[in-house]
Formats: C-alpha cells, structure tokens, sequence
C-alpha cells in the first residue's frame, strides 16, 4: 500500500497496512520503545464512530488481561481530545507479518487440522481469564509463512455469561445466541469456530439466525439443515466433519463442553494425518533394493 503522509506524535509511520471499520492501521515505529508496531488510528467524525472508539478501547482492556503467543497484545492506546471530548484515538497493537485465513490460496487438511487447534488453544486462554471473543471468522485469524498464528481484532470480546444490549458478531459465523442478545460463553466462541472450520473445509457458510440477502436485495428464508464437510467432499475425515457439525449446534449445551476437547480431538487427528505421513515416507525409503544393484 502506498505511504500515507501523516503525522502521529510519538510514532514514526513507515506505512499503511489496512483498514478496518472507519480505521486505518499504520505500521510504524513506537520512538519511545523502537519497537515496531501496528497503529490503528480512527478520527471521530459521525456519531457512528462512537462504536468504533468502544471496541478499541474494549479490544485495549481484554487484551492488557490476556497474555498467550496466539493473542495480538495491545501496548497502548492514546485519546487525544478536543473541547474535553476524544475526538481521535490511537491502538498501539502487537506487529503480525502475516495473511488472514480467507486471504489464504489454499490449504491441506493437515494445515487446516493445525491452524485451528492453535486458534482453539489461544481462545481457551480467553476462557481461562474470564473472557469471550465472540468474533471468531476467517478475517480475524492471520497466518505466517513461519507457520505461526495470530487471533487479532478483540473488539467485541466481553466477560463470560454477559447479555450485550444490542446483537454484535459477523453474520455468517454469528451464534444463536448472539442475535438473540441471550448470555455469552465459552460455547458461543465454540460455534464460531465451528463456523470458521466448516468455511475453511468447504468453502460455504453455515446457516445463521442472520438472513441472507438474495441479488435483489431482499432477504432470504433461513435454512435449518444444511449438509456436514463429509458429505460434500469425503476426503474430509468423518471425525472432523463430526466434530464441526457439533460445534455449530443451535443449544449451547449441545455443542462440545470445551476448548480443551476440542484441543483433544483434533490431537487425535493430527495424529492419524501424520503418522499416515511418516509412515508412507518411512515406506518409501525402505523399499527394498535387488541383490547385486
């Protein structure tokens, strides 16, 4: 992206690398630490934007709880005011080189298997602090070429068992239990993720209680059944194809009681995926060579 000439008083601004809702995140230099960062920048100009602030400040607040390798850390967040009103303010995050899932070209069940038991382990974190994402989606996943992950964008994310006073999450990984404004918890990260994988094995969404919209602009009854990852490609293991479909079961209570069985059977498949692997290889190098070759 092209460099942006801007000036924010405490960051050298090496250039732009996003944008978000009503934000632009900047990389640039923090001169105080000389540490490299992300800086999100939003400018209050509608009344709208008063969310934006919200999140940033509530993405700022979570993330100062959480300390994992597989959660963006934020640094510092900075109000600048006008007429004893923020009218700008600046996120200082955690620099990540890397691609979100959906901007990714491709990848092999063994990727997806990895990517998202470390994408499992970072919200069991959350969880263990107290806390829900409750935006979990391809966008919000960055993958490096190193074959790290980095679960970003904590905007939303709100203590365990809170009721939000109006319906927040992106529709097509959206929980049940969002759009009804009933309870969060550790479930409702549960079934975005399921929602997460069945995209990412698939390619197709998962019906939500959001309707969509048809080329004409009107919306579109929601469907209840729609068929498991196995059933439309069935190289995709039976295990995982189960294990995705519970996640994203209406009840709370029906989908899988926590992170850490989902960490322990997706353990399992690992396992199965590359033993098979190391097993092939190990076949192919002792292959037999004729007497006298």
């Amino acid at each position: 992206m092209p460099i942006e000439k801007i000036d924010i008083d405490g960051f050298t601004i090496i250039k732009k690398i996003g944008t978000g809702a009503r934000s632009v995140i900047y990389l640039a230099l923090d001169e105080e630490s000389g540490q490299t960062v992300a800086v999100k920048r939003s400018v209050l100009e509608t009344p709208e934007d008063l969310r934006i602030f919200e999140q940033m400040e509530t993405e700022y607040k979570v993330s100062r709880k959480i300390d994992h390798p597989y959660v963006r850390k934020c640094y510092k967040i900075i109000r600048k005011r006008k007429l004893l009103r923020t009218h700008e303010l600046l996120l200082s995050m955690e620099y990540f080189d890397g691609q979100s899932l959906e901007e990714l070209p491709g990848l092999s069940l063994g990727d997806v298997l990895l990517i998202f038991r470390m994408v499992a382990t970072g919200l069991n974190a959350m969880h263990q602090k107290g806390y829900v994402h409750c935006d979990i989606k391809p966008n919000n996943i960055l993958f490096s070429r190193k074959g790290a992950i980095k679960i970003i964008d904590l905007g939303q994310s709100c203590r365990i068992g809170e009721i939000k006073k109006r319906i927040q999450g992106t529709p097509d990984y959206i929980a049940p239990e969002q759009v009804r404004r009933e309870p969060l918890s550790h479930r409702t990260d549960i079934f975005n993720l399921g929602a997460t994988m069945y995209w990412a094995l698939t390619g197709k969404n998962v019906p939500t209680l959001i309707p969509k919209k048809n080329e004409y602009g009107f919306s579109v009854p929601v469907t209840t059944g729609f068929k498991s990852p196995h059933e439309i490609y069935k190289k995709i293991p039976q295990a995982l194809s189960d294990l995705v479909m519970e996640c994203v079961r209406e009840r709370p209570g029906d989908r899988p009681s926590s992170m850490s069985e989902i960490i322990a059977r997706l353990d399992l498949m690992i396992r199965e995926v590359f033993g098979a692997r190391l097993q092939t290889h190990a076949s192919a190098g002792n292959t037999a060579v004729p007497k006298g070759g």
